[in-house]
This record gives structure tokens, C-alpha cells and sequence, in this order.
């Protein structure tokens, strides 16, 4: 089965700085790599709820460059810093844009992300209807 690398052009830097895809294509099926909080020029937003917003809209993009939306998602699992602290403001700004009950979703907390200051990531799997 053929695949095709998403690489928005909003994402550019992250394959040239950290050497992956965003998301990868397989027939149907979208599988999006760990988006998080960040600028486009990657420095990681502090404000908790501007930081959960950004890494939704960082998914977006992604599932917009492989032509679908968050009602393709089946499959989501997030990861949290400090989730018990975060939990609410992270459902406040996920529930401002993705539809609720139409995927399955895992949450796990963990001691860190990938940089300080980050304190949710979030991959998923989507297939294009």
C-alpha cells in the first residue's frame, strides 16, 4: 500500500529540525505524530489554556494538509504533565473546537514532554470518510 509523508508548510522547520513527518498516509488512514503547544518558530507557549489551543490548532493544520477534519479522528491519545492540575483547562479549550464522543481516547500522565514547559501532547489516528 503506498504511503505520502503530510508535511504542512506551516511545519517545515520541525522535518528540518527534528528529522520527522507530521503525519503519515496509508490508503486512508492518518496517523499524526505527538502535536503540542508551540509557535511556529517552535518556542513553547507558557500560558496553559494559549498553549492547548495552539497544539489544537497545530492538529488542525495537520489533518487539513492530509484533506480531513477532527471528525476523522477514531483514535486519540494525549499525554500531561501535571494532568490532574491541567485537566480541566485542557477539556476547555479541546471542547472549544473537537466534537465530543466520536472518538476513542486515551489519557496518560507522564513526568515530562520533549521540552520544558510543554504539558500536553497529543497524536491520533484518522480515517478520511
Amino acid at each position: 500500500m503506498d504511503r505520502e509523508v503530510i508535511i504542512p508548510e506551516e511545519m517545515r522547520e520541525i522535518v528540518v529540525r527534528a528529522g520527522y513527518a507530521p503525519a503519515v498516509k496509508v490508503g486512508d488512514t492518518i496517523y499524526v505524530v505527538g502535536q503540542v503547544g508551540r509557535t511556529k518558530d517552535l518556542q513553547v507557549i507558557q500560558d496553559p489554556h494559549e498553549q492547548f489551543t495552539a497544539m489544537w490548532e497545530n492538529l488542525r493544520i495537520v489533518l487539513e494538509a492530509a484533506n480531513c477534519t477532527f471528525d476523522d479522528i477514531v483514535e486519540m491519545t494525549s499525554y500531561h504533565v501535571e494532568m490532574s492540575k491541567h485537566m480541566d483547562v485542557f477539556r476547555t479549550a479541546k471542547n472549544e473546537v473537537f466534537p465530543k464522543g466520536t472518538y476513542a481516547w486515551t489519557r496518560i500522565g507522564v513526568s515530562e514532554l520533549a521540552h520544558p514547559g510543554l504539558l500536553a501532547e497529543v497524536k491520533c489516528v484518522a480515517v478520511k470518510r
